[in-house]
C-alpha cells in the first residue's frame, strides 16, 4: 500500500490537527509537557534506563515526532543514561520532511535534535527505516504503514511502551485488542506502558492482553492517565537474543563488502573485531570493481525481492552519507539510474508498477524513451524506470571507509588464510593450513564470499560461485551517459577516464582470465541499451576484471546463525532448527553486494547485540540460511 503523507493542518486554537481523523496531535495544553509527563514519567524514565547497555522504547504513533525528541533530549541530559537508546515507532501517515520541519519549529529548545532528525528523514516508502542519530548512540526504527501490520512484523523486545495516537473514538484500530496483544508479544520482562487515554475499552483490552494497570494523575486539564506493567514479557528475538556483553568479541573471515560492513557495525556497538583476510588488503575479490550499482528492483506485487532491494538501497545510501559525515571518504555518486525496458510489453508493465507502487518521485518514476534520453544525454532503446536517488558506488572505497570508521576496536589480519574453523572451550578458532590458530573469539562470522564453501560445506549452505566479468571502456570526462543505465547489464558514467560495462553471470566457471567472448557479450548488451554507442569504441583492446560472487538458489542473501544439519523439530519451521553456537554467515549476495551489504550487516549486528532489527520479521526470515534445509534448493534455480 502506498504511503499517503499527512496534511499540514491546525485547529482553530493553533494545535496541529488531522482532518482525516478529526482530532489534534497533542494536548492543547502543550505537546512537550504531555510527552514529558505522560510518556517519560509514566514509564519511570529516565530512571529505568540508567546503567543499561541499551533501552528500547516502542511507540504506536510517531505523529510529529515530539515524544521521540522529548525522549532523546531527556536521554542526552541524563549523565547516567544507557549506552544506546532505541526508539521504535509506527506511522501510517508520516509528514514530509518540509512539513515536519515546520511543525517541529514550535519547540526551539529541541531545534538541534530536530535538525538531525529532519536531515535523515527517510523517503516515504512502506516498511522499516532505521535512522542513526547522535553519532549512532540513538537509533530510530520507524515502520511506515499500518501499525497492525508493523507490530506483527517488528522483531524487538521493548522496555517501555508509549501508547499514543488519535483518540480511540476517532481511530479505534490503533486501540484494538489485536494491537494490545501484539504489544504484549513485543514486551521485555518488566516492560511498562503509559498513555493519556483511560477509556474503558482501552483498560479492558490491555488487561486482557496481560498488562497490570493503574490510573494516575494526568497532564494539565486531563484529570487521569494510565500506566501499566507486563511482568512476563515474551519479546520476539528468538533466534537472535544477543551475545552477553562479556562475549562481544567476534572473528570476521573475509574483507570484502560483507566482512568490512559487519566489522564496522559491530565495532560501533563496542564489539572487539578481528578481521581475517587471505589477501594483502580488503576488496581483493568480487568487491574490487571500479564501480557497481546501488538501486532497487521494484515489482508489481511488491514481493520480498522488491522490498529487500528497496530497503537495502535506501539503507546503503544512508550509510554512505553517515560515513561521509564522519569525515570518511567514499567514492560514490547518486547520479540516478535508468532501468530500460527490454521490449514494449515490459515497458507497459514498468509503467504499471510505477503507478501501482506510487513511490515518491525522487525514488521511482516511469519515463518515456524521450525523457530517458534527455537524462542520459544520448539515445536509448526504450523508456523505463528512473531511480533519481540511486547511482554508482566504488566497492573498494566503501570497504576502506568501513574499516577506517571501525576505529581501534578493529584488528585486521591480512595475508592470513583460514583453512578450517574449530570450536574449543566456547571459542571459535580460525586455523591456518599448518594448524596454527590465527585468532579466536566466542563469535565467528563467515563473510569470505565463495570461500565459505571450503569452511562449512555445501550441505549446510548451498552457495555457488558465479563468475562475473566487467569490461572497462575508455571514456572522456562528462561524456554520456551521464547516469547509470541498466537493461540486462549496466553501464556507468565516466570514472577516472573509464566506464564499467557488464557484467556476465556464469555459474561454476572458475576461470580467472578475461574472456574475449564475455567482452563481446558486455558490448552487445551495451549496444542494445544505447543504440550506436559502441561504434565510437573502435577496435581499442578492452580492459576488464573478473570476480567470483557467492550466489544462492533464490537470489536472496544468507544472513544469520548457521543451522546444524539434520537437527530439526518437526512443524516448527525456522524456529525448530538447531544452530551452531556463535557461528554466523553473510553470503549469497550474488551481483547485489552493494545492495545487501549495509542492511545485512546492520541486521546481523542488531541480532547479535540483542537489539531491534532494521527490517520486518518476514524479510529477516527470508534471509535465514536455514531456509534451504526446510525447502531444499531446486537444481538450476540460480540466475540473475
Amino acid at each position: 500500500m502506498p504511503i499517503v503523507p499527512a496534511r499540514l493542518e491546525h485547529s482553530a486554537e493553533g494545535v496541529p490537527y488531522s482532518s482525516a481523523f478529526d482530532d489534534i496531535y497533542h494536548a492543547s495544553d502543550g505537546g512537550l509537557g504531555q510527552a514529558r509527563h505522560v510518556f517519560l514519567a509514566g514509564n519511570g524514565l529516565p530512571r529505568r534506563w540508567q546503567g543499561r547497555e541499551h533501552f528500547v522504547v516502542l511507540e504506536t504513533g510517531f505523529g510529529l515526532g515530539l515524544n521521540f525528541l522529548a525522549t532523546w533530549a531527556a536521554w542526552r541530559e541524563d549523565p547516567s543514561r544507557c549506552t544506546r537508546l532505541h526508539f521504535v515507532s509506527c506511522e501510517l501517515h508520516p509528514f514530509t520532511r518540509e512539513d515536519l520541519a515546520c511543525l517541529q519549529a514550535r519547540w526551539p529548545e529541541l531545534g538541534a535534535l530536530a535538525a538531525q532528525l529532519q536531515a535523515q528523514w527517510p523517503a516515504l516508502t512502506p516498511g522499516v527505516h532505521r535512522l542513526h542519530l547522535d553519532e549512532g548512540r540513538v537509533m530510530l526504527t520507524l515502520y511506515l504503514g499500518d501499525a497492525r501490520d508493523g507490530l506483527a512484523q517488528l522483531v524487538a523486545r521493548a522496555d517501555a511502551f508509549y501508547l499514543d495516537g488519535f483518540a480511540p473514538a476517532k481511530n479505534p484500530e490503533l486501540w484494538s485488542p489485536r494491537i494490545f496483544h501484539l504489544l504484549a508479544g513485543l514486551a521485555a520482562p518488566g516492560a511498562t506502558l503509559a498513555t493519556w487515554s483511560v477509556a474503558g475499552e482501552v483498560r479492558n483490552g490491555l488487561r486482557h492482553a496481560g498488562f497490570e494497570l493503574e490510573k494516575v494523575p494526568g497532564f494539565a486539564s486531563k484529570r487521569q492517565m494510565l500506566r501499566g506493567r507486563l511482568v512476563h514479557g515474551r519479546g520476539q528475538l528468538e533466534r537472535s537474543a544477543g551475545a552477553p556483553e562479556a562475549a562481544r568479541h567476534a572473528l570476521v573471515i573475509g574483507a570484502g563488502l560483507a566482512g568490512c560492513s559487519i566489522a564496522e557495525r559491530l565495532a560501533e556497538r563496542g564489539w572487539t573485531v578481528e578481521l581475517i583476510e587471505r589477501a594483502t588488503g580488503p576488496a581483493s575479490g568480487a568487491s574490487g570493481n571500479l564501480a557497481g550499482v546501488l538501486r532497487p528492483l521494484p515489482s508489481l506485487d511488491d514481493n520480498r525481492m522488491s522490498r529487500l532491494t528497496r530497503a537495502g538501497t535506501l539503507h546503503g545510501w544512508a550509510h554512505i552519507a553517515r560515513l561521509r559525515a564522519r569525515g570518511v571518504h567514499v567514492r560514490a555518486e547518486a547520479c540516478g539510474v535508468l532501468h530500460l525496458a527490454r521490449d514494449g510489453a515490459q515497458e507497459a508493465k514498468m509503467r504499471a508498477v510505477a503507478e501501482r507502487l506510487a513511490m515518491p518521485e525522487a525514488h521511482l518514476r516511469y519515463l518515456t524513451a524521450g525523457e530517458a534520453a534527455d537524462l542520459a544525454g544520448c539515445a536509448v532503446a526504450a523508456g523505463g524506470w528512473w531511480f533519481a536517488d540511486s547511482g554508482w558506488v566504488q566497492p573498494p572505497s566503501l570497504c576502506a571507509a568501513n574499516l577506517a570508521a571501525a576505529g581501534p576496536r578493529l584488528r585486521t589480519l591480512f595475508g592470513q588464510a583460514v583453512s578450517r574453523l574449530e570450536r574449543h572451550a566456547d571459542l571459535w578458532q580460525a586455523m591456518d593450513a599448518a594448524g596454527r590458530c590465527i585468532a579466536a573469539a566466542p563469535v565467528a562470522i563467515l563473510a569470505a564470499g565463495v570461500g565459505v564453501r571450503e569452511l562449512i560445506g555445501a550441505e549446510r549452505l548451498p552457495v555457488v560461485s558465479a563468475r562475473g566479468q566487467v569490461s572497462l571502456l575508455p571514456a572522456d570526462a562528462a561524456s554520456p551517459p551521464r547516469v547509470v543505465v541498466c537493461r540486462g547489464g549496466y553501464v556507468s558514467p565516466e570514472i577516472d577516464g573509464l566506464r564499467c560495462a557488464g557484467a556476465t553471470f556464469d555459474v561454476n566457471d572458475e576461470d580467472p582470465a578475461l574472456h574475449a567472448a564475455d567482452h563481446a557479450e558486455n558490448l552487445a548488451r551495451l549496444e542494445a541499451m544505447l543504440p550506436g554507442f559502441t561504434r565510437a569504441l573502435g577496435t581499442v583492446p578492452l580492459q576488464g576484471r573478473v570476480g567470483f560472487r557467492p550466489a544462492s538458489p533464490d537470489r536472496l542473501p544468507m544472513v544469520g546463525a548457521l543451522p546444524q544439519v539434520g537437527v530439526t523439530h518437526a512443524n516448527e519451521g525456522l524456529a525448530g532448527l538447531a544452530r551452531q553456537p556463535g557461528l554466523h554467515v553473510l553470503s549469497g549476495y550474488g551481483a547485489r553486494g552493494l545492495v545487501w551489504s549495509a542492511l545485512a550487516a546492520e541486521a546481523l549486528a542488531s541480532a547479535l547485540s540483542g537489539e531491534p532489527l532494521p527490517l520486518e520479521r518476514e524479510l529477516w526470515d527470508a534471509l535465514d540460511p536455514g531456509r534451504f534445509l526446510l525447502r531444499p534448493a531446486r537444481q538450476g534455480a540460480i540466475r540473475e
